[in-house]
Parts: C-alpha cells; structure tokens; sequence
C-alpha cells in the first residue's frame, strides 16, 4: 500500500513548490491528497495549476472559491471535488505525512 501525502494550502503564494513537492511524491510512488482553501483557491486561475493535472486528488473549500468570486471550470479539480472544510478533516486522517502552505 503506497504511503499517501496530505498537502493543505491556504496561501496564494508557493504554486511553484507545491507542483515540484507533488512531483516528487509522485516519483517515490505516493498518493496524494490536496486541499486548496482561503487565499490557496486563488492558485486555481494561475496557469501553471495546470500542471497538476494527474499529480492526485485535488479539492478545494467551495466557500471560499466563492468568497473569492472565482468561477467555474477549474481544470484539475472536478465539481464533486468542491468540498466544505470537512474534506480537510478527512484528508487529516487519511494521509501518513501532512504538509501545510
């Protein structure tokens, strides 16, 4: 069973390292889990999301997707995957190492 790496990010910043910390997991063979929330939603309109297309499971707080007055499609990350905060507590629970931006 492949070790699964929980991602949270709640700042707008880091896009850049979040893809390359996601590309390693993928190389060692590990699942992941991500959750965009707060200012982290605002990733999802920057090109470069793109890229994590097939990196894992990527979801995101609904809430603050609209408290943001951001708008759908987001590639990447399917409607079902527009979640609530307990998505977060899920991905807690979930994971075997846990990463916060």
């Amino acid at each position: 069973m492949a070790k699964k790496l929980g991602i949270f990010v709640s700042s707008d910043k880091h896009l850049d390292k979040i893809i390359k910390l996601c590309q390693a997991a993928k190389k060692k063979g590990m699942e992941l889990i991500v959750f965009f929330t707060h200012d982290g939603v605002k990733l999802t309109k920057m090109p470069e999301f793109k890229e994590l297309e097939g990196m894992g499971e990527m979801s995101l707080c609904n809430v603050c997707f609209e408290g943001n007055k951001l708008e759908k499609p987001i590639p990447v990350i399917p409607d079902d995957n527009f979640a609530t905060q307990a998505r977060h507590g899920e991905l807690i629970e979930e994971c075997d190492r846990y990463v916060s931006f």
